[in-house]
């Protein structure tokens, strides 16, 4: 599905101008990230720039892997390309310090072994991360959590993917303010019915309005348009993030989006001033694009057809994408007219 001038008008035509001295959420973080949070914060501003997230922080190419996940090195990458956010996995040490890491076991990614959970800081720091698959062993260690804010800081948002219980967030929140680094991140939570709401709503109100927040809807629960604004406008959301599944590759590939891609609720963005955000990204050993109705980054990329999987989603009102191609897609969407430069900096 190619985007055309036409397409493109006709869906930019329904976005309402905000006054540009429209103010939603927290100050802007000073550098690059400070542009990215603006973008971020007022949707109908810039729903002709699609924004990118780099899965783990950017560790694949063309479906390899070529860089340690969840690294210093992956983040400076993702950064170099223009990369709006990275997604950073974050579990807990033995001695309770927050640390960043996406499995609960080490072998996979580190040259140790056994649970995060069983480690001690000083023992994760005598761990390697290596580059899955080649096994190429870095200078990197397990990093904290508070080493990776720093590290990113002023350059690019982080995309916290909380491992724990919602009830960390106090704490990964609190370790961002000690940094000064709390504008450049944005926090999520699954919310799937009134009970889980309220409990999303009990820990946002423990840690305040100054940081973003985004709700995660799968539509394996949530089908009801009215919901998906309810939950926005609990917490003024500057995106939503919408899992549409495909559990089995007999499946055919979705055609409509599912209910949460509907009409409806792209006119529920436009009106509560949100993103909607897909992730195309796989997942091991189940089908390409499982949390994207089959349209991921196998289908896009390694089959050939990304206007089926990028142009399908941005057709149907995605102005986030998260993916492990950040490269590639950013280079589609360049050739789409589907990006706008920072001034200088980024893409």
């Amino acid at each position: 599905m190619r985007l055309t001038a036409p397409i493109l008008a006709a869906l930019f035509s329904l976005v309402p101008l905000l006054p540009s001295d429209a103010s939603i959420g927290p100050a802007a973080p000073a550098g690059h990230a400070g542009q990215i949070l603006d973008r971020l914060s007022h949707a109908n501003q810039w729903r002709d720039h699609i924004m990118v997230v780099a899965h783990r922080a950017g560790w694949k190419e063309m479906g390899q892997v070529v860089r340690a996940e969840n690294s210093k090195a992956a983040i400076d990458n993702a950064v170099a390309i223009g990369v709006e956010m990275v997604e950073l996995d974050v579990r807990r040490s033995k001695d309770g310090v927050l640390v960043v890491m996406h499995d609960a076991t080490l072998e996979r990614t580190t040259t140790c072994r056994g649970k995060v959970s069983d480690a001690t800081l000083s023992a994760l720091r005598a761990c390697r991360l290596v580059v899955e698959g080649s096994g190429i062993v870095t200078d990197e260690t397990v990093p904290t959590l508070a080493e990776m804010l720093v590290h990113a800081r002023g350059r690019i948002l982080i995309n916290i993917d909380n491992k724990l219980e919602p009830e960390d967030l106090v704490e990964i929140v609190e370790t961002a303010r000690g940094l000064g680094t709390a504008d450049g991140i944005l926090i999520k939570t699954a919310i799937w019915n009134d009970e889980r709401l309220e409990h999303a709503r009990a820990v946002l109100d423990r840690i305040g309005p100054d940081v973003a927040f985004m709700p995660i809807l799968a539509d394996d629960a949530v089908r009801d348009t009215a919901f998906v604004e309810r939950v926005a406008r609990t917490f003024s959301t500057r995106a939503t993030e919408m899992i549409h599944w495909r559990r089995d590759a007999s499946e055919p590939l979705t055609e409509t989006g599912g209910p949460l891609f509907s009409p409806q609720a792209r006119a529920a963005a436009i009106r509560d001033d949100f993103h909607l955000w897909i992730n195309t990204y796989p997942i091991t050993d189940r089908p390409d694009g499982m949390v994207a109705g089959g349209r991921g980054d196998g289908l896009a990329f390694a089959g050939g057809r990304p206007d089926e999987v990028y142009g399908f989603w941005i057709a149907r009102g995605a102005t986030i994408i998260q993916t492990d191609e950040p490269k590639a897609l950013i280079d589609w969407l360049d050739r789409q007219g589907l990006r706008r430069h920072y001034g200088g900096v980024g893409s």
